[in-house]
């Protein structure tokens, strides 16, 4: 029998928790111990008592589940409240931990699907599926017919492009025709949804918290493979997520941790060169940026991380 954990993180978005934790429930599971973790980031509205109570009801039934919730006293931010639940995970003696979005939707199989994977690579320390937009939630809404909804791409693998330190999806945007069911070594995984080994996770030490937010799964997927793991995208498994929920896209937020976390990033782990550019485009940006913009770049320089200058309530 095979113990997972699944970590999920939820700030004041209980109708997408509850969502998320339907379909965790109906997961197949083959020789798999499932347990759910919910970590509440302080949530001001009435999600604990809510998952407390959809979780019992769901789960009278089910032998191989088991469910915990911890409620942190401050809004963490993304990476030290997974970081929570991976504690707990660890402490419940998983051999795979599970990180889940909770605006996610997971496909019945993902979990054993993701875990034949694993048992097929055993120097790979981290998988992420396929995922797809959740309907309606796509970048280009009127692009598609209604057939294709739900089979539009956002994740299927990682690229970096390292000369300009940015990571992007592939397949994004592209109705899924079976041209990414190949399992390959992927630059990063996704925090949207990675399985992770024990054995990995214990070296790694989970995510850095001084992201609070964005790059932290790739700084993860780049420890990861210093230490000889390789990371996997890792079909058939899939799920949908309905991409930008708790940030938004574009938004103030936005500007702020991926100005920081990129030059955090990109002068931890980049050639000379790129460092060098990343730091006129630094400058530049601290004259001619937008307003969060210059924020991350102050609160770089002087080292102001975690949840940084960022104020502004969401």
């Amino acid at each position: 029998m095979t113990r997972i954990s699944v970590v999920i993180l939820n700030w004041n978005r209980k109708s997408d928790t509850l969502v998320c934790l339907n379909s965790v429930c109906e997961l197949t599971l083959e020789n798999i111990k499932l347990n759910i973790v919910v970590v509440d980031n302080n949530s001001s509205d009435d999600s604990r008592d809510a998952v407390n109570k959809r979780l019992k009801t769901l789960l009278r039934v089910k032998k191989n589940i088991s469910f915990e919730q911890v409620k942190n006293k401050e809004n963490l931010g993304f990476a030290a409240g997974n970081n929570v639940g991976i504690k707990v995970a660890l402490k419940n003696k998983s051999d795979f931990i599970m990180l889940l979005n909770n605006d996610t939707v997971v496909d019945k199989n993902m979990l054993v699907d993701l875990l034949k994977v694993a048992n097929e690579y055993p120097k790979a320390g981290a998988f992420s599926p396929k995922i797809y937009f959740a309907p309606g939630y796509e970048f280009h809404k009127d692009r598609y017919s209604a057939d294709e909804k739900g089979k539009i791409l956002w994740y299927a693998g990682g690229e970096l492009d390292w000369n300009n330190v940015y990571g992007a999806n592939r397949g994004v945007d592209e109705v899924d025709n079976g041209q990414y069911n190949q399992v390959v070594v992927t630059s990063f995984v996704t925090g949207a949804c990675l399985l992770i080994r024990k054995e990995a996770l214990e070296q790694v030490k989970g995510f850095d918290e001084k992201y609070f937010m964005y790059f932290e799964d790739t700084d993860l997927s780049v420890r990861l493979k210093k230490l000889g793991w390789e990371t996997l995208y890792a079909p058939p498994s899939h799920l949908w997520h309905k991409v930008a929920q708790s940030s938004g896209i574009g938004s103030d937020l936005n500007d702020y941790f991926i100005t920081r976390n990129r030059l955090l990033f990109g002068m931890r782990y980049a050639s000379l060169r790129t460092r060098f550019a990343l730091y006129k485009e630094s400058l530049s940006m601290l004259t001619g940026g937008r307003k969060w913009q210059k924020q991350g770049v102050r609160d770089f320089y002087f080292g102001k991380y975690g949840k940084g200058s960022w104020r502004q309530k969401k």
